[in-house]
């Protein structure tokens, strides 16, 4: 059986087990959703009344669309303006269509192998000898360890190794033999 709706301004043929994806719909995904705005009905080549007919729908996700990019220009007026869009959607399963149900597909649960008991016991006993950190006082290095940065800031500016080696400053010249400053050899009697 197939079904024309009416969602979000648009129309979509839809059966059961079709995904479609329409404008955004209100709810989260697993949530259940009815199309009431059903415009056509059938099965086969035969058409069915819509009066009363409901498509059952189940949200699969909520996404968004393709961005698009929304550019204006006026030429010989300096002006442009650049904007980006991406139109939200929701991706729908058909459920139903009136009292009829989808098809039921065999679950791929039973494909997965199970695990053998001594398998799922190693496997946390591992988890926990990874995440546990041996402190004892025998495995823990008492020495400790020695501050690389030293205490005086001078030795910070040597190298390592060298010791600095202090030039004897030469005091300041004597001023007895220096000749006198401009206007500093008149006095006033």
């Amino acid at each position: 059986m197939f079904a024309v709706v009416r969602t979000g301004g648009k129309q979509y043929r839809v059966a059961p087990g079709d995904k479609i994806v329409v404008e955004k719909l209100d709810g989260n995904a697993g949530d259940r959703v009815t199309l009431g705005d059903v415009l056509l009905a059938g099965d086969g080549g035969s058409l069915k009344p819509t009066e009363g007919l409901t498509v059952a729908a189940e949200i699969v996700a909520q996404a968004k669309g393709d961005k698009v990019t929304v550019f204006k220009k006026r030429r010989r007026h300096n002006y442009r303006r650049k904007k980006g869009h991406r139109q939200q959607h929701t991706i729908l399963k058909i459920v139903a269509i009136g009292d009829q149900k989808a098809e039921k597909k065999p679950a791929k649960a039973a494909a997965a192998p199970a695990e053998t008991p001594a398998k799922a016991d190693a496997a946390p006993a591992k988890a926990a000898k990874a995440a546990k950190v041996d402190t004892s006082p025998a495995k823990v290095n008492a020495k400790p360890t020695e501050n690389p940065a030293p205490a005086d800031p001078k030795a910070a500016a040597a190298p390592k190794g060298a010791a600095k080696k202090e030039k004897p400053t030469a005091e300041t010249p004597s001023t007895e033999n220096a000749a006198p400053a401009k206007g500093a050899g008149k006095k006033k009697a």
